[in-house]
């Protein structure tokens, strides 16, 4: 079976990226340090724990996961095709 990479990448990046957006609201609405949220700042240059940074955190991780899914569907495509030879 041959995964499409584009599609991949888009359901990859609407769960990472979205998941990044709830958490980061939700640690701004009750209001905590969010040191684990806070963290992604490391990687993710402009993130920060507040409102503003959850859209950041958005985009950063569906660029982040739509790449990710790309290149795990081209692995797969390949070994697949490697195993039908």
């Amino acid at each position: 079976m041959k995964l499409n990479g584009k599609a991949l990448g888009v359901a990859w990046g609407i769960l990472w990226g979205g998941a990044i957006f709830l958490a980061t609201l939700a640690v701004v609405f009750r209001g905590g340090s969010g040191e684990l949220t806070g963290k992604l700042a490391r990687f993710y240059i402009g993130y920060s724990t507040t409102f503003a940074g959850a859209f950041i955190g958005l985009i950063y991780g569906f660029i982040h996961a739509f790449i990710m899914g790309v290149v795990f569907a081209a692995i797969y495509n390949a070994v697949d095709q490697k195993d039908k030879q």
